[in-house]
């Protein structure tokens, strides 16, 4: 069974962990991904997460076999920086990833240190709360090319097929400066032409992706695409399954357009 991918807008800092404040922000975000599960129609045997949070010089795998947390947000209860997600590495699949990528011309290392940021274990408790999937996850590349994003995922591509998730943990509009009404404009803009983009035939879509910053108020809803750029792993690895949309809203934290896409 091939699995599809995901780029999931992942929502912001801890959400996951503070329903009961942010619960009526959020009920739509949480109830789309507890439904991947029921999606997908199998447990995978593990998870790769392409996260908008981490950075490397080249491609970075985490290889621990019981990654810690990386709190990496700020001004959030107290309880939030307690939290724990305990989901297993996989150590053989990093080497696996990084072997998929090194073929195909991308450096690749292994990061045993490395745990699990808010990308990851915001995005993934939803999905898998009893933290009993393993999870790798994969950094992007100082640069933040499309290309070879693109191309990192056509790499990977062959995990799908051994029973492993691909998920680009992102969000479709990351401008912390207008994260309120004052962005809905360019939300509503740059949300529209990533839903016309992926209706699109599989050559042109992928051509047009690589092209974002010509989309209407492209650097208004992303001044820097480290949260767009998950997007492009993972269309690369099903570059030509059809796309759906398994998230939107229109009016997320006061009248953002934001957008969720699955691939196959």
């Amino acid at each position: 069974m091939k699995l599809p991918t995901y780029f999931l807008s992942h929502g912001g800092g801890p959400w996951p962990f503070m329903m009961d404040q942010v619960g009526h922000l959020y009920g739509k975000l949480d109830a789309s991904l507890r439904d991947i599960p029921r999606q997908i129609g199998v447990t995978p045997k593990a998870v790769l997460v392409i996260t908008a949070h981490w950075e490397g010089r080249d491609f970075m795998l985490s290889s621990s076999a019981q990654p810690p947390m990386i709190y990496d947000y700020g001004g959030f209860p107290p309880h939030t920086y307690q939290v724990q997600y305990r989901a297993p590495g996989a150590p053989e699949l990093a080497a696996q990833v990084q072997a998929l990528l090194e073929a195909g011309g991308h450096k690749a290392l292994l990061d045993a240190q490395r745990g699990f940021d808010h990308g990851t274990f915001s995005a993934m408790y939803p999905v898998y709360p009893n933290a009993d999937v393993p999870i790798v996850q994969l950094s992007l590349k100082h640069g933040l090319d499309p290309q070879t994003h693109l191309e990192a995922g056509r790499l990977l591509a062959p995990l799908r097929e051994q029973g492993v998730l691909i998920v680009g943990s992102g969000l479709s509009f990351h401008n912390l400066r207008a994260f309120n009404a004052a962005g809905a404009a360019a939300s509503h803009a740059f949300d529209g032409w990533l839903q016309q983009t992926m209706a699109l035939p599989p050559q042109e879509r992928s051509a047009q992706l690589l092209a974002w910053e010509k989309a209407p108020a492209a650097r208004m809803a992303h001044p820097r695409e480290e949260h767009l750029l998950p997007l492009m792993v993972v269309l690369g690895a099903a570059e030509n399954d059809a796309a759906a949309m398994p998230y939107h809203e229109d009016a997320f934290m006061g009248g953002l357009a934001v957008s969720s896409f699955k691939f196959g």
